[in-house]
């Protein structure tokens, strides 16, 4: 196993990688002793590795030391907080090179503001009146992809809408109606649905109605935060607590000047607003901003070279184990970083994916990998896990500890 201070001084000679690193491993030994209290140990609440990815349960990312000292600058002093939206929003829209921008609880709160946006835009009564629609005058439909409905999409029938699933250019055409608010676009679904990105949007300025596309898991690769924009959508939300590595609490929505500024309305901290629950305070719209501002200015080139170098070693790790298969992928869309994939069949190895799974979660230190498992029933069975959430030596005790964990039964 490599040494970890060898390992510290070997990377620190690679350009923003070096400092992410030292900055960060310096901030985990310090963590307990600046705070003088171990909180979690106080609480009885598990920390662990992080070898599963930005799952929200998980906790998505660790935020950027920049980030951290945003939030605790804003922390000391009172501001005015539209004034900070406006401020913050316009630096990130210049940054990203989008029309315009607004820090939003997430988002999933970035879609149901960003619908209310399209439903009531910026008519004072029909903001109050959202989710009631009926009688209003309002919109009330938003046109999706069959291939498109997920759980996220709670967010969007919030503000009281009705879904119309179509499968084909022809039948979203037939669709469209003066019910029509919204045309809605999982980008993630892109692969599935028989409507490619592209022809979504021009069917969209074809007919003049506004289309959102959440790519929330969507960063790496960083031209995605202004691609989508450029592409033509009207609106496009991006989690600020995965890739970018802002608050977890944050998100960004991204898109026309007039909507975003009914978005604004239709949140916190107008009090008769769908989204007045979505608060986000002074310390989440700074440090998302800086989030953005750290994102665009790293090392993409040499974050992903250690990221492979990570996969390299969990794979080597199990090498010498035959009845395990190794794969390093990258998914297509979202979270669009090196993964790994591990399989094997129950009958060249008695283990089952939980078994893995409670071996890797309940040793010392804790594991997690990516969530979902093969049924115990299975005779394939596989898990995966995620590399880019590692912090500095993690990747070499999880790769001890997978080899040990699949040697029980070798």
């Amino acid at each position: 196993m490599p040494n970890r201070r060898n390992f510290l001084q070997a990377i620190s000679s690679l350009p923003f990688v070096g400092s992410f690193f030292t900055t960060n491993a310096s901030a985990a030994a310090t963590a307990v002793k600046a705070g003088s209290r171990d909180f979690f140990k106080e609480l009885g609440v598990r920390p662990f590795i992080n070898a599963a990815g930005t799952f929200t349960t998980l906790t998505a990312s660790l935020m950027h030391p920049e980030v951290v000292e945003a939030i605790n600058y804003a922390s000391k002093t009172f501001v005015p907080l539209n004034d900070l939206h406006d401020a913050a929003g316009k630096r990130i829209a210049e940054l990203i090179g989008c029309e315009s921008a607004v820090v939003t609880s997430g988002a999933a709160a970035a879609l149901t503001i960003g619908t209310a946006a399209c439903v009531a835009g910026k008519n004072p009564e029909w903001i109050k009146q959202i989710p009631d629609l009926a009688g209003t005058g309002m919109k009330s439909e938003v046109i999706v992809q069959k291939s498109h409905r997920y759980g996220y999409d709670h967010a969007v029938r919030n503000c009281g809408i009705k879904m119309i699933e179509v499968e084909t250019a022809e039948e979203l055409e037939k669709a469209v109606s003066e019910k029509t608010a919204m045309m809605l676009f999982f980008n993630d679904a892109d692969p599935r649905g028989k409507i490619k990105i592209k022809e979504f949007v021009e069917l969209g300025k074809k007919h003049k109605i506004p289309t959102f596309n959440d790519a929330a898991a969507d960063a790496p690769p960083t031209e995605n935060l202004a691609k989508y924009n450029k592409m033509g959508f009207d609106l496009v939300t991006f989690s600020g607590g995965k890739g970018i590595r802002g608050p977890q609490s944050a998100g960004l929505l991204l898109g026309r000047k007039d909507l975003i500024e009914a978005a604004r309305l239709n949140c916190s901290p107008n009090s008769d607003s769908i989204g007045r629950g979505m608060k986000v305070n002074k310390e989440e719209i700074l440090g998302m901003m800086v989030a953005v501002e750290v994102y665009l200015k790293r090392d993409a080139a040499a974050e992903w070279k250690e990221w492979e170098r990570r996969a390299k070693v969990i794979t080597d790790s199990v090498a010498a184990i035959s009845a395990v298969k190794s794969e390093v992928y990258v998914p297509e869309i979202a979270n669009h970083v090196p993964s790994i994939r591990l399989t094997w069949d129950k009958a060249a190895l008695k283990l089952t994916a939980d078994d893995i799974r409670k071996q890797m979660r309940e040793g010392k230190p804790s594991i997690e990998i990516a969530p979902g498992s093969s049924p115990a029933k299975a005779e394939k069975q596989q898990i995966g896990l995620t590399v880019w959430q590692m912090q500095p030596g993690e990747t070499e005790i999880v790769a001890k500890r997978l080899r040990e964990a699949f040697k029980t039964t070798a």
